[in-house]
Order: structure tokens, then sequence, then C-alpha cells
């Protein structure tokens, strides 16, 4: 099958959960098809990255956005109804390349990445299409509202209540829809959403495997700390859960690795608060620390940072929110908390506790790599595209 995979971001390197699935997707999809991929880039992108994309496929193509018009279709988006995100990305001049690229390719089947892209190839009656919705957006924008500082809280609330109208809209203009789980895929308001295959993420259990090496840190948070339901998580790790912790061990210590930290995250940066910024390898972090902690109250999706502390034996506790996603239950694979107290007594189990996060750990790895596997996903997805 020759596929012509549309995503908003070039993806590489893997600093976001979009650009993670999208690679690992590609990587699998080009076993056995011929896949053209087509990104947006709303910024300059290292060449390099390209060129580690071409050893995956020879079919790259890159298209540049003008910041001059993404500003102005932001103020245009004032006086509309589609989401500030889906003005964002699209500006005409890309959309005729895009266009012009399909015609040439004629791919059999056309996947598009989020519905910020989808309004390049909707209107694409002669060709079958399939939308990864990947997320609930709209209620992954509709959980940021509280945590947002008030001048923002209009644009927040707004952006998810258009984006709860697109979500339900654009469906119809697509033969198949994917999402990464089921609790999004409940999230997605229309008569059909059943019909949504959930597509969930994958992990490279081989990639992603204990090390033996020296524990520098009690406890670890990864993530993108520019996007803010992980700043959000990591400030309320330093400032309000690891502060209860101090109160009956002090000398605990906190781990932030992750692109991009915003200067909220970088001000935590103290004697028992590490703050790294980039890693090369983000194994480092998860290597060098007793226990992984996400206490998230917003996102959507599954957090891949879960699966990989997992995968790495590193025993977790999260919140119900990113627990559902992934199927899991407390005291399983993973213990599950929702208050800042019960975080830090959870904490503390795994962190006084040895054989019991040592058991935990065991049963994570077992869960992530058996349920969580990018071939068997794709090869779902591959089934779907194909009905």
């Amino acid at each position: 099958m020759k596929i012509f995979m549309l995503v908003s971001r070039v993806p590489w390197p893997l600093e976001k959960g979009d650009k993670l699935r999208a690679y690992h997707q590609l990587r699998m999809l080009v076993k056995n098809h011929e896949v053209h991929l087509c990104c947006l880039s709303d910024k300059n992108f290292d060449a390099a990255a390209i060129e580690h994309l071409k050893n995956i496929t020879p079919h790259i193509y890159v298209i540049r956005l003008s910041r001059f018009l993404i500003a102005w279709r932001l103020f245009r988006a004032l006086f509309s109804d589609k989401p500030f995100q889906v003005h964002y990305f699209f500006q005409n001049a890309a959309a005729t390349k895009i266009k012009n690229l399909i015609e040439k390719i004629k791919p059999d089947h056309i996947y598009c990445q989020l519905v910020r892209a989808s309004e390049y190839v909707k209107h694409l009656h002669d060709y079958k299409k399939t939308l990864d919705y990947m997320d609930s957006l709209s209620s992954g924008q509709r959980r940021r509202i509280a945590g947002t500082s008030w001048w923002m809280k209009y644009f927040v609330r707004e952006e998810s209540r258009r984006l709860t109208a697109y979500e339900n809209l654009i469906f119809d203009y697509f033969d198949h829809h994917t999402i990464i789980s089921e609790q999004d895929r409940l999230l997605i308001y229309h008569a059909d959403r059943n019909k949504i295959g959930v597509i969930p993420n994958g992990i490279d259990a081989e990639f992603f495997s204990e090390r033996i090496t020296t524990k520098k840190y009690d406890i670890a948070f990864t993530g993108n700390m520019s996007y803010p339901p992980n700043v959000d998580c990591a400030l309320r790790l330093a400032n309000e859960i690891l502060p209860i912790i101090h109160k009956t061990h002090p000398k605990v210590t906190l781990l932030i690795a992750g692109a991009n930290p915003v200067k909220s995250i970088q001000q935590l940066q103290c004697s028992t608060v590490k703050v790294t910024g980039w890693l090369e390898d983000i194994r480092d972090a998860y290597n060098e620390s007793r226990v992984f902690m996400a206490p998230m109250r917003s996102g959507s999706g599954l957090q891949n940072k879960l699966l990989e502390a997992m995968c790495m034996k590193l025993p977790c506790v999260t919140s119900p929110l990113a627990a559902n996603a992934m199927g899991a239950k407390h005291d399983d694979c993973m213990l599950i908390g929702e208050t800042n107290e019960e975080f830090a007594a959870l904490a503390l189990v795994l962190l006084i506790e040895l054989e019991r996060a040592k058991v935990l750990a065991e049963r994570g790895r077992k869960f992530a790599s058996e349920k969580f596997n990018w071939e068997a996903t794709t090869n779902d997805l591959v089934h779907l595209m194909m009905q």
C-alpha cells in the first residue's frame, strides 16, 4: 500500500508525544508499505533530523509555514469558530503544495495525524483517509482551564469549546479514525465514536531496559517541560508533594528531566531538586532514579513517560487520569493516588519498602512490554486502513 502520511511537526527528535507516535508508526509502516511522509514545520529544523528520517523512508517532504501568516491567521481566528490550533497550522500556500504532492503521488491511503492538520485533506474525496485524533484535545484543554493564568482562561476555555465542536464535525470527512485510548474515545462527542479504532502507543522494550547504575535521585519526572500539563505536574511535585515528604524525610531528592524547561521550572533548582533540561539519552534519568512519579492533573492520551519508566523497572506512582488511559490498576503494576498527601505517602512506601518496590517494578515492565508494542499496534492501524 502507498501511504501519504501528514504530520504537523518533523518527527525527530522525540521530545513531544505526537512526534514519538508518528516516528514509531512510520518505522513500522515502512516494513511493508511505501510511505510518503509530509511534515509541516512552523520553525527552523535541523537538517540532521531530515537525514535521520531519510534512513527510514526516502520520501520526505517538509513544508515551512510562514511565521507572519501564523500571526495573521491567529488574529483572524478571533472572529472564527474553528480551533486556534487549526488556524495556526493552516496556510493556503501549504494546502496547494500538499494537494499537488498527493495528486503526483496518488496514494492508496492518506493518514493524517491530529485534527490540526485535517483541513489540508478533508475535501480530498478521491482518496481513502484515516484521521488519528491521537487524544481528545478538547478535554485536554478543558482540564487546563483551572491552572491557567487569568488572562489566558478565556482562550483556553474557548479553544476547548471549539475543539469539542470541531472533533465532532471533522469525523464525517474521514473514512476511518483512530485514538490512543478508550478513555479518550469516550470524550469524542460523535454519534459513531464507537467506530474509532483504539490504537495505543507502543514501547521499545529492548531500548528501554534496566541498566545497573548508581542511583543519584530518589524521585524522577520526565517530559517536555514547556508543555503545560507537564509544567503543572512538575510544579506540583516540587512545591506541593515534596514538602510533605520532607517533613519526615528531608533528604529526599527530585529529578526533573526534559526539553525546554520554562522559567518556572528552571527556578525549582535547589539542593533537593535537580532540573536537567534536554538529555541526549533520557534513559539516564530513569537509570539514576529510584521511583518515578507522574501526578498528572491535566493532559490527555497515553503518558509515554510512564511506559518508558515501567520498562526500565522503575516503580511508578501516578494519577487516575494517566493510569486509566493505560488500563492500569492500583498496586498491580503501579500505585495510584489523587491528593498530595496520598502521593507523598505512596512515594515513601516505594522508597522505604524496597522489596515491594522491586515487585511492582517487575510487574510494571511485564505490563508495559506485553501490552504496548509498536509492531502490534501499527498492524492494527493497517488493518483498519484496509477495511
